[in-house]
């Protein structure tokens, strides 16, 4: 039974699927080959060279029938002619946990806050007015009071635009690719006495190795210019996961004078069974963007943004972004 998709789960660091960007998870990341600015840095950091000048955004992401939430920030600064430095950073918050041994497991000893979180550093490069790339290094941290584990990964990708309006896309992002973690600390220590009446001992546990969730995105997207007041983009992603199974997402996405922007998308997994299905979303997701463009040439603009994603368990997630481009 081994191999994938039979090893679902047996990778850890799982916070690096979750899209911590409201804008495109609104299409559930069907946006691979589209999908621009500082929030490219999660689904393709090709993306990032779209960044005008400077852009700064933060997003917090609610799962109430789980009592987390996800907080991100994102920055990307140009540099030079066509050279964009962007840094990210998400944390997940469960709140506090009762602390609960074989003694107590009903608890009553305090509580703790497991905390995990992730630094990224990217850097992104038109080549052509047709070719981009990027790459970017990211910091994986796990951690409760007394254990810890921290390692590496980076992503690369590549964006391909054409048509006569520059209205075709296309996208490969490599993601979360890097060596082995592992728990260390005082929490995987055991004292006892080795004999009656002998002196306290520890002994110090080493845990196994575990491996981060690597995948690719390959993707595509269609711009349909209506005229200069609406525009329709329809977009579709394969996701080829290393330890869970592959997906397909399609979505669409509408905007009306690039201020409104509505999307919807649907993520489908292969054997995609309730009690076979290895994510916990289930399809659907939605999203609705407000952009209030300000400056003489209205390059720059705040923005708004909103998403909602289906998920079983926990009754779906909703993430509120604000976003600002000058």
């Amino acid at each position: 039974m081994a191999g994938n998709p039979d090893r679902a789960g047996s990778a850890g660091a799982t916070q690096l699927l979750l899209n911590p960007w409201a804008r495109s998870s609104g299409w559930s990341m069907a946006n691979t080959a589209r999908v621009k600015g500082a929030e490219a840095m999660f689904g393709n950091v090709a993306g990032l060279s779209a960044v005008n000048k400077t852009e700064v955004l933060f997003t917090n992401m609610q799962l109430p029938g789980a009592g987390m939430s996800l907080n991100s920030v994102g920055l990307g600064q140009k540099l030079g002619a066509s050279g964009v430095l962007g840094v990210t950073a998400s944390v997940l918050s469960f709140g506090e946990l009762e602390v609960t041994t074989v003694d107590n497991p009903e608890g009553g000893r305090g509580a703790f806050r497991p905390s995990l979180s992730n630094i990224g550093v990217a850097y992104s490069k038109g080549f052509s007015n047709s070719i981009f790339g990027g790459l970017l290094l990211r910091v994986v941290s796990e951690s409760t009071s007394n254990v810890r584990a921290t390692g590496v990964c980076f992503d690369a990708g590549i964006h391909y635009v054409t048509g006569e309006q520059d209205n075709i896309h296309f996208g490969i992002a490599l993601k979360n690719v890097g060596p082995a973690m592992q728990f260390s600390g005082d929490g995987l220590a055991v004292q006892g006495l080795l004999t009656s009446g002998s002196d306290q001992l520890t002994l110090q546990q080493r845990s196994g190795n575990f491996e981060i969730p690597s995948l690719l995105n390959i993707g595509a997207a269609y711009d349909w210019h209506i005229n200069e007041m609406h525009r329709v983009t329809f977009a579709g992603t394969f996701v080829s996961n290393s330890f869970t199974r592959d997906q397909g997402i399609i979505g669409v996405e509408y905007a009306f004078r690039k201020m409104l922007h509505l999307r919807g998308g649907y993520q489908y997994e292969t054997k995609d069974d309730a009690e076979e299905r290895t994510s916990w979303f289930t399809g659907p997701s939605a999203g609705l963007s407000v952009d209030f463009p300000f400056g003489e040439e209205k390059k720059s603009a705040v923005a708004l943004d909103y998403a909602y994603r289906a998920t079983n368990p926990f009754g779906g997630f909703h993430s509120l972004g604000i976003r600002i481009s000058l």
